[in-house]
Order: C-alpha cells, then sequence, then structure tokens
C-alpha cells in the first residue's frame, strides 16, 4: 500500500494535482477538508476536541487503507494546529501495516498564491478563499509547522495539474488499479 501525501500551503493546488493523480491511478482521494468539514460542523477549527478528531480520523483512515492494501491519496496543508507528531504517527498508522508514505511537496508563489486564493471553487469548498484571510493566516504564523522531507517537490507554477500527476506516477512508479475507486458500489 502506498500512501500519496501531497502538501503544501493554500491555493498551491493540492486538490487540483490530487484529482488528476486520482483519475490516472484510480486511487481513492481522501482530501484534507473531508475531515475538515466534517469536524466542523461540530467543534469550531482549532479547538482541542476538533484538533484530537481531526488527528484520529486521518490516522485511523490511513490506519485502516494501510491494513486493507488500499493505495490512498490524502492532500495536507501544514498549518500551526496540527500535531507537531502528525507525520511520523502517519508513517507509524501505514509502516505497521506494510505500507509506505510518499512525500510529495507542492509549491507555489506566494504571488501565485495571492492570485489563485480567490477562484470560485475554493469558496464553494470553504476553503480560506480571500486575499485578506490568507494575508492575516500568514501574518499571523497559521502556515508554521515543522518542515516535512519530502521525496518529491513539484512547482505548481512551471507544471500543470496533469503534468504533475504524470510525474508524480513516474518518480515513485505507481501502478494504477484496474478499476476506479466506485464511492457506491452496485449491490449485486
Amino acid at each position: 500500500m502506498k500512501l500519496i501525501f501531497l502538501f503544501g500551503p493554500a491555493a498551491c493546488g493540492k486538490l487540483t494535482v490530487a484529482k488528476a493523480l486520482a483519475a490516472r491511478t484510480n486511487y481513492p482521494l481522501f482530501h484534507n477538508h473531508l475531515v475538515l468539514d466534517a469536524v466542523t460542523a461540530v467543534f469550531p477549527f482549532g479547538g482541542a476536541p476538533f484538533v484530537r478528531l481531526r488527528s484520529l480520523y486521518w490516522l485511523a483512515m490511513f490506519e485502516e487503507a494501510a491494513r486493507q492494501d488500499r493505495p490512498l491519496i490524502f492532500t495536507f496543508a501544514p498549518e500551526r494546529t496540527v500535531p507537531d507528531s502528525f507525520i511520523d504517527e502517519t508513517r507509524a498508522a501505514v509502516e505497521g501495516h506494510g505500507g509506505q508514505v510518499a512525500f510529495v511537496e507542492l509549491k507555489v508563489s506566494p504571488e501565485a498564491q495571492m492570485q489563485r486564493v480567490e477562484n470560485p471553487d475554493r469558496q464553494a469548498s470553504k476553503k480560506i478563499h480571500s486575499r485578506e484571510v490568507l494575508r492575516k493566516f500568514r501574518e499571523g504564523g497559521g502556515a508554521a509547522y515543522p518542515p516535512i522531507p519530502a521525496d518529491l517537490v513539484i512547482d505548481t507554477e512551471a507544471m500543470a495539474p496533469d503534468a504533475a500527476a504524470q510525474a508524480i506516477i513516474r518518480a515513485l512508479a505507481l501502478e494504477p488499479l484496474p478499476e476506479p475507486h466506485v464511492m457506491y458500489p452496485d449491490p449485486a
């Protein structure tokens, strides 16, 4: 099992690249906002229950996917409310069941990030979607997180999402699943 762990700042193209990668590999996509939306429906972002439950959901999904030998794509925006131990806990959850984590860093310049942050799809997904909020997030140290060692680094300004997905497949020697992931299979 491989966990393709795409990480980078807001508006660097994580979800866009992840969708392109999922389309080419048939791997399930477990993006960051699935859990954020679920937990913030009940608990405010950044509070102790939020932080605990978010990590619990993420790590439980990784561990079960590894246990089932199910490759997975995950998107992650490093920020200060994520425990520093999260990367090590991710490795332990996956590697403890014979899996491997491949860390892929997506980079974008601060100028391009400011331009992209106001794309309409970001607001629909409840992501940071205004220059003012991004500016306050940066100034308040919101993106502070220990460095994550990357197995691959991709500049999303220099490479289109489809090309980035192809580069990830080549660099990590990913083998596509024979069938696409189906959320609700037909009852047979």
